[in-house]
């Protein structure tokens, strides 16, 4: 997963989720759930890569940061709860796609 549209796609897949521009900057693309409008994938594009920052428990938290040298403290966010993962070619696919759906479901409730 290279592309911030491979990235709003995936995120599109769970329940109630809709993609939004909220700073008049449509670098700034984030994917909300539709119920409290939590924000649980920022995607913008930032040295010459797209960047994803997902919420993350403080025990997941570090285990990311150590795995992968491209997943990185939230860049703008509360570096305990957010990491970025830097969509550099570096993170299996499979890895992005789990640390989504850890960031969906601490944004509904369900993790």
């Amino acid at each position: 997963m290279r592309t911030r549209e491979a990235v709003l796609k995936y995120c599109l897949t769970f329940p109630e989720t809709y993609q939004d521009a909220p700073f008049h900057d449509d670098n700034w693309q984030l994917v909300r759930y539709r119920r409290n409008r939590k924000a649980f994938a920022w995607t913008y594009e930032r040295e010459g890569n797209i960047w994803v920052n997902v919420k993350v428990t403080p025990e997941w938290r570090d285990f990311w940061r150590q795995a992968y040298d491209a997943v990185l403290p939230g860049y703008h966010q509360n570096k305990e709860h957010w990491n970025t993962i830097i969509l550099d070619g570096t993170v299996p696919e499979k890895e992005i796609k789990r640390m989504i759906a850890e960031s969906y479901d601490l944004i509904t409730g369900k993790g």
